[in-house]
């Protein structure tokens, strides 16, 4: 049996090996990546929280988060600083797709995983474009809008109202995920903890235990707006993280809920750009 010295050196030529297969300016940027969506969900928590307060601000997604800071003095510089750097982002949501960092899980989860990383790096894709049209004034913020277009195309076509439904199912199970890995804090296994100081870690936990959990609380009612499109096959029932946030504040002690959420989003910014700094890059 090997003994410890071996198992240990061997862990560490493995870990060495994972990080020279991706070049430092690769890993660079995908941090980047993380903490410009972490300053995009900053934003829009800081504006629902704001909103739910009667401080100004307004539940919207990120074009209208996008919108706000382009109002604000050097805001187009910032947002094409943000869009930049969701590029990131897109860029490692592709290298997983292709290279599967779980990969030793099975066929079948791999399959999933590498589908959901595509996923991620289209709709971060279209995150960044927006940033970009935004900040040349060629795109106003109008988030719901485009979600009701989106669905209106999938009415359009054949089973239309069950791709709709399918999406909205889709929508509803990665909300239950995010709480799930929340509640359970599997989350915490991206982080680098050997390099992360004690106060690092418990802010980096707490914030992406309330940010996950609040994110997927949001898209819970997102899910719910296209299960109901798919029902009635109205694209005006469609809404995004603006309509589900707004759904919110209009329940009993809605104005509380919503600044709850709006802090927990907030915090899941937060949670995002201290993963930025301290998560794993490696293919292993």
């Amino acid at each position: 049996m090997a003994d410890l010295s071996t198992i240990i050196s061997n862990d560490t030529n493995k870990n060495n090996q994972s990080s020279s297969d991706i070049k430092p300016w690769i890993r660079g940027f995908a941090r980047v990546g993380y903490i410009a969506r972490g300053s995009v969900y900053l934003m829009i928590g800081a504006l629902a929280l704001m909103a739910a307060f009667g401080a100004g601000g307004s539940m919207s997604d990120s074009s209208g988060a996008f919108s706000a800071v382009a109002q604000a003095p050097f805001g187009e510089v910032l947002l094409w600083i943000v869009g930049f750097g969701i590029i990131g982002i897109v860029m490692w949501s592709f290298i997983e797709a292709v290279k599967d960092p779980g990969h030793s899980d099975g066929l079948m989860k791999s399959a999933f995983r590498r589908l959901t990383h595509v996923i991620s790096g289209i709709i971060y894709s279209a995150l960044s474009y927006n940033a970009f049209m935004i900040a040349m004034h060629a795109k106003s913020g109008s988030g719901s809008g485009s979600k009701q277009s989106i669905s209106a195309k999938l009415l359009s076509q054949p089973f239309g109202q069950w791709i709709v439904g399918i999406v909205g199912a889709i929508i509803i199970g990665f909300a239950l995920h995010e709480m799930y890995i929340a509640v359970t804090g599997k989350f915490t296994k991206h982080f680098k903890r050997h390099e992360m100081s004690d106060k690092e870690w418990k802010l980096g936990s707490n914030a992406g235990r309330m940010g996950l959990f609040s994110r997927g609380f949001v898209f819970l009612f997102v899910g719910y707006f296209f299960i109901k499109t798919a029902i009635t096959a109205d694209p005006d029932k469609t809404k995004g993280l603006d309509g589900a946030l707004s759904k919110i504040a209009q329940q009993p002690y809605g104005q509380w809920i919503l600044a709850v959420v709006a802090a927990g989003l907030f915090l899941y910014g937060v949670y995002q750009i201290l993963k930025g700094k301290n998560r794993h890059l490696s293919m292993y």
